[in-house]
């Protein structure tokens, strides 16, 4: 008998499209939440919190492969070493660790928070695998939504987004949780490079909307160099998704 997958993140987007492909796999699931849950449809929850470092002994116990998707804005690092304690304590033997394309090369302080985590996975002593993937077509919509509230339409020059569909990451995801583990695998890209104002038009045609008047803007400093070098993105030798941005909002916004 298999022991319990271990996933954290598991009540966010992407762990709701991995978990039920673990459990069409035949695995059993256990996650990893803040709030108490009583256990439903097969999955298995364990109260605990990863920044404030409780209850994550628990969750790890009798687990072999521990699932990472758990994130935020700040303590990603901090939250991913907690992890990885209780990991190695507990002898988990595979740690599976979703990452963001350009940790290593756009320098915004969340992104240095996933680099230092993927360090730590890395260097934990744990068989690992990660996975560095383009920001999500739902967080790319939350934020067209947010612009379009906007009366002008703010427009960076040379930044280019690449955005990928959550489940096709999860579908992928789990297929190295299911696997051996492999270390730094190819990135996951969406299949089109998108500006700002090439994302926000099929929203507004979807909405019956008319178009925004465009303002160009320009992001300061290093981040904004790092993003007109296109260092966000991964242009040669990353997975590509198949879905595209106008598909998603079609069955998302229509």
């Amino acid at each position: 008998m298999t022991s319990p997958i271990l996933v954290t993140g598991g009540t966010g987007t992407l762990g709701g499209h991995v978990i039920p492909l673990l459990q069409a796999a035949g695995r059993e699931v256990r996650v990893l939440s803040r709030n108490a849950r009583p256990a439903a449809n097969g999955i298995a929850y364990v109260t605990g919190d990863l920044l404030k470092d409780e209850g994550i002994e628990a969750a790890v116990a009798g687990t072999d492969t521990v699932l990472h998707l758990a994130g935020g804005q700040k303590g990603d690092d901090e939250a991913t070493r907690a992890l990885i304690r209780a990991a190695q304590a507990s002898g988990v033997r595979h740690l599976v660790y979703i990452s963001v394309i350009g940790a290593d090369r756009v320098p915004l302080a969340w992104l240095r928070s996933k680099l230092d985590s993927e360090r730590a996975v890395a260097d934990s002593g744990i068989p690992w695998t990660t996975l560095r993937a383009a920001q999500f077509h739902d967080l790319t919509l939350a934020m067209v939504e947010k612009m379009t509230k906007l009366p002008v339409l703010p427009a960076p020059g040379g930044l280019r987004l690449q955005p990928v569909d959550s489940r096709e990451v999860a579908a992928r995801l789990v297929e190295l949780t299911l696997g051996k583990p492999a270390g730094p695998v190819p990135d996951m890209a969406g299949p089109r490079l998108y500006d700002i104002p090439a994302l926000v038009r099929p929203y507004l045609e979807l909405r019956g909307r008319r178009p925004r008047p465009k303002l160009p803007v320009r992001i300061p400093g290093k981040a904004g160099r790092a993003y007109r070098a296109g260092d966000n993105l991964t242009l040669a030798g990353a997975e590509v998704g198949k879905r595209t941005w106008e598909e998603f909002l079609a069955d998302r916004v229509a």
